[in-house]
């Protein structure tokens, strides 16, 4: 019997997650649009490290009702993003590793999602895997990203030097209007 080929663009996600199916492959980073916009990087870099990502379907059998659909996703790469702390570029390693239950409709999928830590989805005819990948590369982006240790210390010279010179005191110029000078 020829083992079924599964599309990861048109996946159809209860037929692979029975046949127990594998896929994995890579895609350049570009190809990932709203993942590159939070990035420090131009779309048009081809620098950038492939997405790796792998991709398992399971079927589990419970007694007395319905089998669950599940998809194991795993996926990494690095972006460069800007340190929020002294703006310069920095790689960042992205790495997911998540499974998916797949349900029958929304109001279940909402059921279940409150009762539950794992992640649950509408069980669609056809699932763009590229747009999962994106999605969770997107939702492992760190919320301030910062380097454990700045290559540049954060005041220059320059700054330090102005840091430095003696400042007048802030209410000086209240004593120049209160002594209005000799008279003549």
């Amino acid at each position: 019997m020829k083992e079924r080929s599964f599309d990861p663009s048109r996946l159809d996600v209860q037929a692979f997650a029975r046949a127990a199916s594998a896929l994995s492959g890579q895609w350049p980073q570009q190809r990932m649009q709203r993942l590159c916009a939070g990035l420090a990087t131009a779309l048009d870099d081809a620098g950038a490290p492939d997405i790796v990502w792998n991709l398992r379907g399971e079927e589990r059998q419970r007694s007395g009702a319905r089998a669950e659909t599940w998809l194991h996703l795993q996926a990494r790469c690095a972006v460069v993003v800007l340190c929020q702390r002294c703006l310069m570029r920095m790689q960042q390693p992205l790495e997911v590793q998540r499974s998916f239950l797949f349900v029958a409709d929304e109001a279940e999928a909402e059921r279940l999602d409150e009762e539950s830590d794992d992640d649950v989805m509408v069980l669609t005819r056809s699932l763009d895997l590229a747009e999962l990948v994106e999605d969770e590369l997107i939702l492992a982006l760190p919320l301030v990203p910062r380097h454990n240790a700045c290559p540049e210390p954060l005041l220059d010279a320059a700054q330090a030097a102005l840091d430095e010179r003696p400042r007048p005191h802030p209410f000086a110029v209240l004593q120049t209007l209160r002594d209005p000078g000799p008279k003549s």
